[in-house]
């Protein structure tokens, strides 16, 4: 705080009373800076006083005490005219002069000495006042018997605290339209059920959130009572209206209680601007490398909350307006036209709740910064009381981790779709929609997006996956083109030159990565036409252990299906148990015995090859013959030898069937050893994950 008077006003004698709490007998020419405790004052601010004196000071040291001044008091003596008339001929336009107009300073009109008249000066005041804005108010004060002392120094921390200008226009008498907006917001914020009016309910959540108290039943009534006094539409079905809202603030500010509205202001996230400071918008989150980002429960709780207010129609989607009126607490439009093809949306294109709820996961997936922005303009950490909006989002754990640990805990799982020009992938895009080809061709060209982002079960499991078209620039691959839980690479099965950019694309970037990858035979519904590479599709899946290609259409008037997206999500979930199976798969398939003794096929093989299998087969193979030959021996006794001839045939015979009902036999033991030993490596399996997990 400065003071900045003319001379032989009783500037100093103030500071020095306010101090010693009496006059002084010898003042100085000027007192050296003081610095009130912050525990002293009652706004519980540090105070720094700082005099300064004309027969002491130069004309550029008061520049600089200007410009690191919150706020100046400029001293007059009631008992001097002259002294009234420097404060507009001299000081406030010097001051104007050496402070930017975007960022004035508050002054304070200091009338001393009126102890030594009997009339007031406040008939002259009032017209500089109403001139200057910067002026946030005078007082009237005498230095030699205390009077207004400490209200002159609580007056000025009060300016700085809470300064009138940004909110209020003297000459007209009314908020300004950047206060009308910030409490307009905080209005709509604190109107939980959205029906434009603050019941008793809103109303103490909004006094206990503002102010840490509830207002009591009879308050209550006469905040009412004084609207409805002042406001014909101020209180509306017992309520408050929005207009009601404005008028108790207006009326705050008129009557000398800035620091009601500004604590409210500041609750909301404001700051001296009336703008949404970057720490309430912005607060710190930590991510760390190879970790993504997700809405917790609550989150989703608080935009469900939010969705069901505007859905005034109950018909779980948002039309037009219903949507324009939910982001009218913003400062802008979040959503372009392309969100409508980016999530799943109703025959009328307007966006369900499922398809509202996607584009918020979409929106934290990708960009968290943006949807804690998104959630500060809801008031989420307000609503919810928080500390702030980053209590909303999980940052999901590394996932080297949950390859490790062959599990994981996320919901959200991306997929970069790759593929030549005009192979299809808009449409495999699209279809996860629920779009067919006929709606496709629909879409403009500006609404197109290169994300689509939907639900799909795994398990019993809701999680969402999250579609990425990749730009074909083959020698350009970013690393964010790279970096996704599963790959697509789609081709146009009726294009001869397509394929051959999938398997570049694979060979070069995929081959050797952990990431699972399926190719996608799209526009199956086309002439399959032979393929421009040196391996067809088919082939070159089976030499890179991957599925076979898949087909898929969407030109088709029956619903499209999410089996495939279905099974995308799955190897997202899982990618290291998909591999291993694979490649278990084709090794069985090929019969190739590589001897790692670790694989379950070899272990098999092992098995079976073991000496005491093989006794036991030959234990059992002559068993069986030795029962047929006995059987054979007790029908032939009675006959004689005349059927000698008949008996050896017979044996023969015997023998062939031996040797069929010995090949049965052993069939049926190997079946049944197989089976026997991969449940064993099975359990063996679970039984060493669960080993872990303890």
């Amino acid at each position: 705080m400065l003071c900045a008077p003319a001379a032989k006003v009783g500037k100093t004698s103030l500071i020095m009373s306010l101090v010693s709490e009496e006059f002084p007998d010898e003042v100085p020419l000027r007192a050296e800076e003081i610095t009130i405790p912050a525990d002293v004052t009652p706004e519980r601010v540090p105070t720094h006083i700082v005099d300064y004196s004309e027969a002491e000071q130069s004309e550029e040291q008061l520049y600089q005490e200007i410009s690191k001044a919150n706020v100046i008091c400029i001293v007059y003596s009631v008992n001097n005219k002259k002294s009234i008339e420097k404060v507009t001929s001299h000081w406030i336009p010097l001051i104007n002069d050496r402070t930017d107009k975007d960022s004035r300073v508050p002054l304070i009109l200091v009338g001393n000495k009126s102890d030594l008249v009997e009339h007031s000066s406040m008939e002259t005041i009032l017209p500089i006042m109403n001139q200057y804005q910067d002026i946030e108010t005078c007082v009237e004060c005498s230095a030699k018997n205390l009077k207004n002392i400490s209200e002159l120094f609580y007056y000025a921390q009060k300016a700085v605290l809470h300064p009138t200008g940004p909110l209020y226009c003297p000459e007209e008498k009314e908020l300004k339209p950047s206060c009308i907006k910030a409490l307009t917001r905080i209005f709509k914020v604190s109107d939980l059920d959205n029906d434009g009016i603050l019941n008793d309910n809103e109303l103490n959540f909004f006094q206990r959130t503002c102010f840490n108290t509830p207002l009591a039943p009879q308050a209550l009534e006469d905040v009412k009572n004084v609207v409805r006094r002042n406001m014909a539409d101020g209180v509306k079905d017992n309520g408050l209206t929005l207009k009601g809202f404005l008028f108790l603030h207006t009326l705050f500010i008129q009557r000398g209680r800035h620091e009601t509205t500004w604590t409210v202001l500041r609750r909301f996230g404001y700051d001296d601007d009336l703008e949404l400071t970057q720490e309430y918008l912005f607060p710190l989150i930590k991510i760390p490398p190879d970790c993504t980002t997700e809405l917790n429960h609550n989150a989703y709780l608080f935009l469900q909350s939010i969705f069901d207010k505007h859905d005034k129609d109950r018909d779980c989607a948002l039309s037009p307006e219903e949507l324009k009126d939910l982001f009218k607490v913003f400062p802008y439009m979040p959503w372009g036209p392309d969100v409508k093809n980016t999530v799943c949306t109703n025959d009328q294109g307007w966006i369900t709740y499922q398809g509202y709820l996607s584009q918020w996961t979409l929106t934290t997936y990708l960009d968290v910064q943006r949807s804690l922005e998104y959630l500060g303009y809801l008031g989420y950490s307000i609503i919810y009381e928080h500390e702030s909006q980053a209590a909303a989002i999980t940052v999901t754990r590394n996932k080297r981790i949950d390859l490790q640990k062959k599990q994981t805990q996320r919901s959200v799982f991306r997929c970069n779709v790759l593929g030549a020009q005009g192979s299809g992938k808009s449409g495999f895009l699209q279809a996860f929609l629920g779009k067919n080809l006929q709606r496709q061709q629909r879409i403009r060209e500006d609404h197109k997006s290169l994300y689509a982002i939907n639900t799909t079960y795994v398990y019993g499991q809701e999680k969402y996956l999250l579609l990425h078209e990749v730009m074909p620039d083959f020698d350009f691959l970013s690393e964010a083109d790279l970096a996704c839980d599963v790959v697509c690479l789609v081709y146009d099965v009726n294009d001869p030159r397509s394929f051959e950019y999938c398997a570049k694309t694979y060979k070069q970037y995929f081959m050797d990565s952990k990431i699972p990858c399926v190719v996608i035979a799209a526009k199956s519904d086309l002439h399959e036409v032979r393929q421009h590479y040196s391996l067809p599709p088919l082939e070159f899946c089976r030499k890179h252990k991957l599925h076979p290609p898949q087909p898929f259409t969407c030109n088709t008037s029956d619903p499209l299906g999410k089996e495939l997206y279905t099974r995308l999500t799955t190897m997202a979930m899982y990618p290291g148990e998909c591999t291993r199976l694979l490649s278990l798969c084709s090794h069985v398939r090929r019969r190739c015995l590589c001897g790692c003794n670790r694989c379950t096929y070899c272990l098999c093989q092992n098995l079976l090859r073991l000496e005491l299998l093989r006794s036991i087969k030959a234990q059992l193979r002559r068993v069986v013959f030795n029962r047929l030959i006995r059987r054979n021996k007790r029908g032939s006794n009675t006959e004689g030898s005349i059927f000698m001839k008949t008996y050896s045939d017979q044996l023969i015979m015997l023998r062939r069937h031996m040797a069929q009902a010995d090949l049965k036999n052993s069939t049926f033991w190997l079946r049944a050893s197989l089976g026997a030993t991969v449940c064993a490596v099975l359990g063996f399996a679970m039984y060493r994950a669960l080993l872990k997990q303890r």
